[in-house]
């Protein structure tokens, strides 16, 4: 059976019914947790979501499929045929996604993690389900859509919005706000793009016909 990593629950919501899904919460550790438990029954997995652009040409909304997943722990390849028929279908360009612990929050860190790894975005799930998908010897892939770009700064208002299980925490966003009200203009900004990322998706699971699995 395919398993699909997610970090937030809007991502889950895009996939079709039935899809087997783990939510981090933006929470690699949280991620890992959750695989370890997972039962033999899992034929494939793959990396779903939005992600933080690092190649200065990319805009919100593009897509990328990885090649391979770069991260300070290691590297893995991504099954080519699978991430070649996603690419073909979705329009998605195929390259190679880095993995974080923490967001990347501005151009500077964004431009050195580009610099390190080669990667046209980079998110805080495939990492983990990358490596995962090693240890047990399945099929990955990672179809990603971009939120923020190479350029822009992340607001702190926007790395605190989720609960443990990807959910929204307004409350949480409106205590960032209310010590720093300048970032008030920026999260808009944010959010905004995570929503052209998120009909991205949508829009990519609609091509794919809700067969979003290794064939």
């Amino acid at each position: 059976m395919l398993l699909v990593t997610v970090g937030m629950q809007s991502e889950a919501a895009l996939l079709p019914k039935g899809t087997r899904t783990l939510v981090s919460g933006a929470d690699p550790e949280r991620l890992a947790a959750l695989l370890a438990a997972e039962g033999e029954d899992v034929t494939a997995v793959l990396s779903f979501g939005i992600a933080g652009g690092l190649d200065p040409m990319l805009q919100p909304g593009d897509l990328v499929a990885a090649t391979r997943i770069r991260a300070s722990a290691g590297a893995w390849p991504a099954d080519m045929a699978w991430a070649a028929r996603l690419a073909r279908i979705t329009a998605a360009r195929l390259g190679v996604l880095a993995g974080a612990n923490l967001a990347a929050t501005d151009a500077a860190a964004k431009k050195a993690l580009r610099a390190m790894t080669g990667a046209l975005a980079v998110d805080m799930e495939s990492q983990v389900a990358a490596a995962f998908a090693a240890r047990r010897s399945l099929p990955f892939a990672a179809l990603r859509a971009v939120a923020d770009t190479a350029e822009e700064v992340l607001p702190q208002a926007a790395l605190v919005g989720l609960t443990a299980d990807g959910r929204p925490a307004p409350l949480r966003v409106l205590l960032a706000l209310a010590r720093r009200p300048s970032d008030l203009k920026p999260l808009r900004a944010v959010a905004a793009r995570s929503r052209t990322a998120l009909e991205a998706l949508g829009h990519s699971v609609h091509l794919l016909r809700g067969n979003l699995q290794r064939q």
